[in-house]
């Protein structure tokens, strides 16, 4: 009984036969026939060396005989050449084929288009990013011994061509296609420098990057140029958006001079938490921050402000600089509670942990880097990596609410704008 790989290969080369067979060899055979090959890497030699022969006959007719082919078109012997199966350059004799007539060699269509790789920088993209280093990748990516397999510059080069085109891509594209009803906010460290990555969620749960910027600390003047970016590539802002951010105060005064009243902000309940409780004593650390997520966990407003008004009031005995912390940015970080949310979408958008794990895949991608050289370097490794992310983010957990978010929101900010028109009138 035949084996899955032989009916594999019987087929997949009858096929190259046929198409190569045919006289003229049209370029959506070619195409098939290059596919096909490219498909069988363990049988790639063998097949290449079919489908060249079946070339030479479709030109010159059979060996050793004196009819088929195209008149005064003759076999010329080999040479040596190579060609490529995916992302392996592979050595191989090569037939040659002459018109007599025009005094001129007729190049094989399937040998040319065989030493063109095909689609080689995105899988070296993905090999790369995954955790090959470029003189890894030599050994590793071998697939038959006749291999010549790719030094580490040649590597380098074909990834810096790839990540360039991923970089532009991430930069260009447009965020006007989808509505999106909240905006997370938060940095990854990169050597000396920080990135500033924008966490896009749709009024249907999906979760899109929006961009990133590259800036030293989360200061006002680099924050406010990034969203003002995104808001000329198409980011709506004017049906109300939720953005959660971490607390850091450039950032906040950036969110208010961009968007203004037409965004409200919810301050992440975990960094606040740890703010507060890095003040205290280890041996009472664990204590408070048990007790402050407690108060958190109230599902109204009322009910959490009040426990946590209660802790504050303790917690100027223990330690005012504690206390300080808690009432500093306060009702941020109950703005869920505030528009009666938080039962239902408090899991999802009472902290920064979505773009947080996402920044720990992005870490899983680029942290094996140990030496950044440029901006460049970081941008191209940065964009290449979230945009391999980005196709398996799920939805957030309590996106079906998403619809009651946007009305609240919308609420919220037009009784502020109605209640600031009365006040200047």
């Amino acid at each position: 009984m035949k084996s899955v790989v032989q009916i594999q290969r019987q087929g997949k080369v009858k096929d190259v036969r046929a198409s190569a067979a045919a006289a003229g060899l049209p370029t959506e055979e070619i195409e098939t026939k290059v596919a096909l090959i490219q498909a069988l890497i363990p049988l790639g030699l063998h097949a290449v060396g079919e489908a060249l022969e079946a070339e030479v006959v479709a030109l010159a007719g059979a060996r050793y005989r004196r009819t088929g082919g195209q008149a005064g078109v003759v076999r010329w012997g080999q040479q040596r050449g190579s060609v490529y199966l995916a992302d392996q350059k592979l050595p191989l004799p090569v037939p040659r084929v002459r018109d007599r007539a025009a005094n001129r060699e007729v190049s094989l269509t399937t040998y040319e288009q065989l030493q063109r790789p095909r689609a080689a920088d995105a899988g070296l993209f993905r090999k790369i990013l995954v955790g090959l280093t470029c003189r890894q990748y030599e050994a590793c990516a071998e697939a038959v011994p006749e291999a010549f397999g790719l030094s580490a510059s040649s590597v380098s080069r074909r990834f810096i061509r790839a990540s360039a085109r991923h970089l532009q891509t991430f930069c260009e594209r447009r965020l006007d296609r989808d509505e999106f009803v909240a905006l997370v906010l938060d940095g990854k460290t990169f050597a000396e420098d920080a990135m500033v990555i924008a966490l896009g969620i749709t009024l249907q749960g999906q979760k899109q990057i929006l961009g990133f910027v590259q800036t030293a600390t989360e200061n006002e003047r680099v924050c406010a140029a990034f969203l003002r970016a995104l808001v000329e590539r198409g980011l709506r802002v004017e049906p109300g958006l939720l953005c959660v951010i971490d607390g850091a105060k450039g950032l906040r005064t950036a969110i208010q001079t961009v968007f203004g009243a037409q965004a409200l902000v919810q301050r992440c309940q975990w960094h606040k938490r740890e703010n507060v409780v890095r003040y205290l004593p280890k041996t009472q650390q664990a204590a408070w921050r048990r007790r402050l997520q407690q108060a958190y966990e109230r599902p109204t407003y009322a009910e959490a402000r009040a426990a946590l008004g209660r802790l504050r009031q303790e917690l100027r005995g223990l330690n005012v600089s504690a206390a300080a912390s808690l009432d500093e940015g306060l009702e941020e970080t109950l703005t869920l509670h505030s528009l009666g949310l938080f039962p239902i979408l408090g899991v999802s958008l009472k902290t920064t942990n979505c773009l947080e794990s996402l920044n720990a895949q992005l870490g899983q991608l680029t942290d094996k880097v140990d030496h950044w050289r440029t901006s460049d370097q970081k941008q191209r490794w940065v964009a290449s990596a979230l945009l391999l992310i980005e196709p398996r983010l799920r939805r957030i957990k309590g996106y079906r609410h998403l619809p009651q978010l946007r009305a609240a929101l919308q609420a919220t900010i037009g009784k502020a704008e109605r209640v600031e028109g009365t006040r200047i009138a």
